[in-house]
C-alpha cells in the first residue's frame, strides 16, 4: 500500500505524500488513515536538513548516517520463515534510510550527539566543546556515619524536579528477588538531597557485590522501608496536599528516573503518572520497535560517557538521567499545547469526505501527539548546555 518516501520532490506521477514523514501513499484514504495513527507533531525528532519527522532518535540518527542495527532472535524451527520475513522487510519496507544529501550535511556539520546542524565549521567546532559531557564523580561505597543524610534547605528550594535511583540486592532462595538497599535523589543542580541504605524487608541472599558493591555491614544501621518512603514523599510533595496531586499546577515536583515504576514499587510508593518523567519510556529516547534502552547506552550516546561500567553509583545514575531529562526539556519546539497526550485529535469530528479533501498539511495541522513532549515542562532550557 505504501512505501518509503524520500524528502519532497515532484514527480510526474504524484501520489499522496504525507507532510511529515514523507511516506507515499497510492489513495488519499491510506493517506488518512496514516495521519491518524501517525501522531505527527512538531514535537517529534526532525532532520535539520529534510525535515522528515522521526518517531523517536534512533529513527533520525538512522536516517542520517543510513546506519542502522538489527536484533534478530531466529528459533531454529522456524529459521526459513524468519529470514525470508527479514529480507523482505529490508527490502520493500525500509528503502533508502537517508538522502545522501543529508548524509552528507550531517557528516559535515552535524553533532553525533544531539544531532543538530551547526550553519558553519566554527560554531559546530565551539558547540563540540560543551555537547559532551564528563561523567559525575562517584559517591563510591562507604559505610555512613549516620543511616541517612538530608540537606534540609533543599526541600524548600524551587527545584521543579527530582531524579531518582536506588541499588537493589537479591532476595528468595535464589537471590532474583530485588530489595531496594540503597536511594539517593539528586536535584537539578546536581546536588545531593537524599541518600541512605535502606533495610532490604525480606531476607538478603545475594548482595551482588560486583554491581552494588553493598556488603552486610552497610545495612547493618540502615533505615527502615518506612523511614525512607516519608523521607522521599515528604521531599516529592513539597508541601502539598495528598488530594492536591493530581493538579497540574500545584507544588508537587516532577520525578525524574530510569525504569521508575521497578524503584518505586520496590519500594512501595504510589506518585501520580502525570509526575512521572521516565527515560525508559519516553518515546523519543526508545528504540525504532518501542523498546526501552538501558540508561548506559542512553548517557553514552546523548551525553558522550560512559556509566556503570563496575559498580552501579546511584549518584551517578541520577545526574545521567536527569541531565537527560534536561537536554529534553530544554528543546524549542515553538508550539504549545500539542505536545499533550490524549489531546482530541481533529481526525474524529471531521467526516472520511472531508477529510480526504483536505491537503497533506491540514491533515498534519489536525494530529496530535500520543506523549507529552518534555518541554513542555519548561518554556526555557535549565542547564548549561544546549539541546
Amino acid at each position: 500500500m505504501d512505501a518509503e518516501a524520500d524528502p519532497p520532490a515532484r514527480s510526474r506521477t504524484e501520489r499522496h505524500k504525507c507532510f511529515a514523514c514523507y511516506k507515499q501513499f497510492k489513495k488519499k484514504e491510506h493517506l488518512v488513515e496514516h495521519m491518524k495513527i501517525s501522531y505527527h507533531t512538531p514535537h517529534q525528532p526532525k532532520c535539520g536538513v529534510c525535515q522528515k519527522h522521526c518517531k523517536s532518535y534512533e529513527s533520525l540518527r538512522n536516517h542520517l548516517t543510513g546506519i542502522i542495527l538489527f536484533h534478530v532472535e531466529i528459533v531454529l524451527s522456524v529459521k526459513v520463515y524468519s529470514l525470508s520475513l527479514f529480507s523482505m522487510f529490508s527490502s520493500n519496507y525500509l528503502g533508502p534510510l537517508s538522502r545522501a544529501s543529508c548524509s552528507r550535511t550531517f557528516s559535515a556539520q552535524g553533532c553525533d550527539l544531539c544531532l543538530k546542524l551547526y550553519d558553519s565549521p566554527s560554531s559546530l567546532v565551539k558547540h563540540r566543546e560543551i555537547c559532551p559531557l564528563s561523567a559525575p564523580a562517584s559517591l563510591g561505597t562507604k559505610i555512613l556515619p549516620f543511616a541517612g543524610s538530608v540537606d534540609e534547605k533543599h526541600t524548600t528550594n524551587d527545584a521543579k524536579a527530582i531524579a531518582f535511583n536506588c541499588v537493589m540486592v537479591g532476595g528468595g532462595t535464589d537471590g532474583s528477588l530485588d530489595l531496594c538497599a540503597r536511594v539517593c535523589l539528586v536535584d537539578e543542580d546536581e546536588d545531593i538531597i537524599f541518600h541512605t541504605y535502606v533495610q532490604p524487608q525480606s531476607t538478603v541472599t545475594d548482595y551482588r557485590y560486583e554491581i552494588t558493591g553493598l556488603t552486610e555491614e552497610h545495612l547493618r544501621n540502615s533505615k527502615s522501608h518506612k523511614e525512607v518512603q516519608d523521607k522521599i514523599l515528604e521531599i516529592l510533595y513539597n508541601g502539598e496536599s495528598a488530594r492536591r496531586l493530581m493538579s497540574e499546577s500545584g507544588k508537587a515536583r516532577l520525578l525524574v528516573g530510569h525504569d521508575l515504576k521497578h524503584g518505586l514499587d520496590c519500594l512501595r510508593i504510589n506518585y501520580p503518572g502525570h509526575l512521572l518523567r521516565d527515560t525508559a519510556k519516553y518515546r523519543p529516547l526508545l528504540k525504532t520497535n518501542l523498546v526501552s534502552h538501558s540508561l548506559k547506552y542512553l548517557t553514552k550516546t546523548y551525553l558522550g560517557y560512559n556509566i556503570q561500567t563496575g559498580e552501579h553509583d546511584p549518584y551517578v545514575d541520577c545526574v545521567s538521567v536527569m541531565r537527560l531529562y534536561k537536554r529534553m526539556r530544554a528543546q524549542d519546539h515553538q508550539v504549545n499545547g500539542i505536545g499533550t497526550p490524549n489531546s482530541d485529535s481533529g481526525f474524529e469530528s471531521q467526516k472520511a469526505e472531508e477529510l480526504e479533501n483536505m491537503t497533506p498539511d491540514e491533515l498534519y495541522q489536525l494530529s496530535k501527539s500520543n506523549y507529552k513532549c518534555w518541554c513542555l515542562d519548561s518554556k526555557k532550557a535549565a542547564g548549561p548546555v544546549d539541546f
